[in-house]
């Protein structure tokens, strides 16, 4: 499949208007529904799966199981078909934040706030695994919330249904920090794999991290195959032991001893909640709890000191714990040994003495194994280092103090008359050696707490500033960011978030949204102004042009645009278009050879004005032609100034020959005479008294076209 772009009809329903997403399986684009006029968010299958009948085949069955799961903490699924050779699926388009967002803003979240999301998920998932679909990968990128924490949980269209599996067994599928064991070890998933990865998902909720990560997905399988998670309470002391008991139950290893099925998961934890909302401290829980687990069994619980917390019959045991609580030292491991000991006979009273030399062998044994565990030990151990001193110091140089030691940083906030962000307080305290990867709590002031930080989220920008101002705040700075669900020009959040406590007059970092992130700039080249500017706001994006003289682009038209076409951009970013104006300048072009009517023609397409003359050729191919033209072709003239051409205009030639013949003249007295004009003068016959007849001989004279001749006349007298 080619790539798909902004505005291309997808299976001529679905009009393509932006992507918003990308997998490993499919690409997802927010399309609107040309049929029905509202938006969904389109998933196409990427061709490498479009070309295994195989996985087709599953896929429409899934998309099929999918489309059955109407709840509301499901995404609805819409419609599924086949396009430009491969499948998609239509599904519900929501308005909110993925869960992961969340987490990286807000997190580690207040633990009754984290149930309520947590429970939403166990009852999408349990609505699912009732109708045979197991999601095989749930985690909070496929959680979507909105600004009531209303969730709903995406991507069933890649769930198994039933005999189906999108990946044969051997095979994994889903994201590394939210696999199962089982997953992690390529073997068949069920419904108890969907609650292993909803533990990671709350454990991530009270910790604000994952509690397998490393640079390679291999190795975090490996960890979530063999490590134990460290209990959320280390990372975050806030965790009710109560909650803490129910997210690591949910992390155990063997499924078996995972909760079993959603609906167990889901009762527990309400419990849960119920015992925090109730005391406050989530010390307790009801007795009923112990119904919840009856028949599973009375097994050791995950750590020391926690009977009172939790019913054994709730919670089926943790080796994962167990091993955590082992790898603090061997002297802690052999007083918890001891303890164990003593329970064991039951008085806790001393072992009968005597015996023979057993004692000695047993002794000799298990100080060969406490000598060898030490030696362990010592080879094992991680290095230490200085905890830097970070007292007074700004949260944010805190950090990195922290970490450039080799230590991780979690910081909690608390009142106080300093700063805002200062750190107050730190443990393990300044100076003093510990190993390395232990985590340094940061106690970080929030001001002096006379003015709580309002919640802006959803509002314009211009509506955030006067809700912040209201509550006698400032904005001492605007940050843009990017927002796959947020709109452009709203508010996202605040720096320090909502609900925290600061001085009164505090300026606070407003993030405001820009819009969908990156967007493929359309091509607009040649489109007119206007045809071009509607494009490009159509995919979010802001128009400025500037003008350019073109002779070859029409005036009003788009010459050029940057980014070119088909660069992604930032959405809400702005593309420069440069359009044609018309050149006030021309350059003259050649008619000379041109019939008359055909050099005015081409003068006036190129804004010229003609004046035309005519001169007298003898070259009859010359006749009605343009012979001449000022000023000459290619020089540069000023739009309608005047271009003078001259046409030839074709006369025959004429030849004059003069003949001049004389006469000698006998009678000296008569004078020849050459009229100026032909003359005919009739003989005149005059009497003679003498009887002599004497004619008189006036001459004609004649001149003829070309040959004008002279006749001299004779008078004979007789």
């Amino acid at each position: 499949m080619s790539a798909v772009s902004p505005g291309e009809l997808i299976d001529g329903r679905y009009r393509v208007i932006s992507r918003v997403g990308a997998g490993g399986m499919a690409d997802v684009f927010l399309a609107e529904d040309q049929q029905l006029r509202r938006n969904v968010a389109l998933k196409l299958l990427h061709r490498r799966f479009a070309e295994d009948p195989g996985f087709v085949e599953r896929f429409r069955r899934e998309a099929q199981a999918a489309a059955s799961l109407q709840h509301p903490n499901v995404v609805s699924v819409f419609d599924r078909g086949g396009f430009d050779g491969t499948y998609y699926i239509a599904m519900e388009y929501l308005q909110g934040r993925s869960l992961k967002a969340l987490i990286r803003r807000e997190a580690p979240l207040d633990p009754i706030r984290a149930i309520d999301i947590t429970a939403q998920i166990l009852k999408a998932a349990r609505f699912a695994h009732r109708r045979g679909v197991i999601h095989r990968d749930l985690k909070p990128h496929n959680v979507i919330v909105d600004e009531n924490d209303h969730a709903k949980v995406t991507d069933f269209g890649i769930a198994r249904a039933g005999a189906s599996d999108m990946t044969e067994t051997g095979s994994i599928m889903g994201t590394a920090q939210y696999l199962s064991p089982e997953q992690a070890q390529g073997h068949a998933v069920s419904e108890s794999s969907d609650l292993y990865s909803i533990g990671v998902i709350l454990y991530e909720l009270v910790t604000g991290r994952v509690p397998f990560d490393a640079e390679s997905a291999v190795t975090i399988a490996l960890k979530h195959v063999s490590e134990a998670p460290i209990p959320p309470s280390q990372i975050n002391p806030a965790v009710p032991p109560a909650l803490e008991q129910v997210v690591l139950w949910a992390l155990n290893k063997n499924a078996a001893d995972r909760p079993a099925d959603a609906e167990q998961f889901l009762s527990v934890l309400e419990q849960v909640r119920e015992s925090l909302v109730a005391g406050g401290g989530g010390g307790q829980i009801t007795a009923s709890m112990a119904a919840v687990g009856a028949g599973i069994g009375s097994r050791p619980l995950y750590g020391p000191d926690r009977a009172a917390v939790v019913p054994t019959a709730v919670l089926p045991p943790s080796t994962a714990l167990i091993a955590y609580e082992a790898s603090r030292g061997p002297a802690l491991a052999e007083e918890d040994a001891t303890g164990a000991r003593a329970r064991v006979n039951g008085d806790g009273g001393e072992q009968r003495r005597g015996g023979g030399p057993w004692p000695w062998i047993v002794g000799l044994l298990i100080l060969l194994l406490a000598a060898g565990g030490v030696a362990a030990y010592l080879l094992t151990r991680p290095a230490k280092a200085t905890v830097p001193v970070v007292v007074n110091l700004p949260l944010q140089s805190a950090q990195s103090s922290v970490e450039s030691h080799g230590f991780a940083a979690l910081a909690s906030y608390e009142t106080s008359t300093a700063p805002y962000g200062t750190v107050i307080n730190q443990f393990p305290l300044g100076g003093t050696r510990a190993d390395k990867g232990t985590t340094v709590t940061l106690t970080v002031s929030n001001g002096p707490g006379d003015v709580n930080i309002p919640s802006v989220a959803g509002l314009s920008e211009s509506e955030a500033v006067r809700a912040l101002k209201r509550s006698g705040l400032n904005v001492a700075h605007f940050e843009p960011q990017s927002s796959d669900v947020v709109p452009a020009n709203e508010a996202i959040a605040t720096s320090p978030a909502a609900g925290q406590s600061v001085q009164k007059g505090y300026g606070v970092t407003l993030y405001v949204s820009t819009g969908r992130g990156s967007v493929n700039v359309p091509d607009v080249g040649g489109d007119t102004l206007g045809a071009a500017r509607a494009q490009l706001e159509a995919f979010g994006f802001k128009v400025t042009s500037t003008t350019q003289m073109s002779s070859t682009v029409a005036p009003g038209n788009v010459i050029s645009q940057s980014p070119a076409s088909g660069t992604p951009a930032q959405y809400a970013s702005t593309v420069q278009i440069v359009v044609a104006t018309a050149p006030t300048t021309v350059q003259v072009p050649s008619v000379v050879g041109f019939t008359a009517a055909a050099a005015n023609q081409a003068l006036s397409t190129a804004n010229l004005k003609v004046i035309s003359t005519t001169k007298d050729v003898s070259a009859q191919n010359q006749d009605g032609n343009v012979i001449s033209q000022s000023p000459v072709s290619g020089a540069t003239a000023k739009k309608g100034s005047t271009v003078t051409i001259v046409v030839g205009r074709y006369v025959a030639s004429n030849t004059t020959t003069t003949t001049t013949t004389t006469t000698p003249n006998l009678n000296p007295t008569t004078t020849p005479t050459t009229p100026a004009s032909t003359t005919t003068t009739p003989a005149t016959t005059t009497p003679n008294t003498s009887g002599t007849t004497t004619p008189t001989d006036t001459g004609t004279t004649s001149t003829p076209t070309t040959t004008t001749t002279t006749t001299s006349s004779t008078t004979t007298t007789g």
